[in-house]
């Protein structure tokens, strides 16, 4: 009974945990660029269990021992970082991806955020011209790791290879650079730090996670006057959430029927 109780007890947990997870995919289903969590379980410990002598019997098939386990953890969270469909805008602020990419965020602190989100602004500085910001009001950095400044009287343009210019009213164009973007290469290290960013833990080498892309990175789209729609399928999450669901009422049942059972043999008399 006390085996049953650890093993529900400890399910019961990890089970909340990807119901949390569940539901803030489902909540995010309409945010742009959002990538869904997946997770990743693993058991707290298996033991191998021994029959009693008395059950290997000539003749018999009974195994020599059984296996117990004591209930699963959630080891980790992982973004699936597949592609989200292009929804047309017509803002020229905005700027969706195709392909493994990330755009550069520069953080207040000095480091590096990166995002799929591209719903991005013009914010107008004293100079009179532009520079480029996420929605929170956070610098988009170029190729450079600078940010994105737009001379007075010029017209952002994003090419589909990545490569910035500005246009003014008579036709004439100003190269402006490149846009900054990073490749993921282990994306289970990515953490979400809010607002739609993702960082590097500190104390890691970020060139372990990510990896600067060259000028036209060849597999890579960028898109201006697009957005990139969570990739959340909202049938699958809700089925997986009411899977979820059933497996946390099963060990609840498991945890309250072991008490019971221990409250009875606590209850008997000789």
């Amino acid at each position: 009974m006390n085996n049953s109780m650890i093993s529900s007890a400890v399910s019961i947990r990890a089970l909340q945990q990807k119901l949390d997870m569940l539901a803030d995919n489902v909540a995010n289903v309409n945010t742009v660029g959002y990538k869904r969590k997946t997770s990743v379980f693993e058991d707290i410990l298996t033991s191998i269990q021994p029959h009693e002598k008395d059950f290997q019997l000539a003749g018999r098939r009974t195994p020599p021992g059984f296996t117990l386990g004591w209930g699963t953890r959630l080891a980790g969270m992982m973004l699936d970082m597949t592609q989200g469909s292009l929804q047309e805008t017509g803002n020229r602020g905005d700027v969706a991806l195709e392909g493994n990419a990330l755009f550069r965020i520069g953080m207040p602190d000095g480091t590096e955020a990166y995002t799929r989100n591209g719903s991005f602004q013009m914010t107008p500085l004293p100079d009179g011209s532009t520079q480029l910001v996420t929605a929170g009001g956070l610098p988009v950095l170029d190729a450079d790791g600078n940010a994105i400044i737009i001379p007075q009287g010029l017209r952002l343009t994003i090419r589909t290879d990545g490569s910035m210019a500005g246009e003014d009213a008579n036709g004439s164009v100003v190269e402006l650079g490149q846009i900054g973007l990073v490749r993921t290469l282990k994306p289970e290290l990515l953490q979400t730090i809010g607002e739609n960013l993702y960082g590097v833990s500190a104390g890691m080498d970020p060139a372990v996670v990510v990896e600067l892309l060259p000028a036209r990175p060849e597999g890579v789209s960028v898109w201006q006057g697009y957005t990139e729609q969570s990739n959340v399928n909202l049938t699958n999450e809700m089925a997986e959430l009411i899977a979820v669901q059933r497996a946390y009422q099963l060990n609840t049942r498991a945890l309250s029927s072991s008490d019971q059972m221990m409250n009875m043999a606590n209850n008997l008399r000789g």
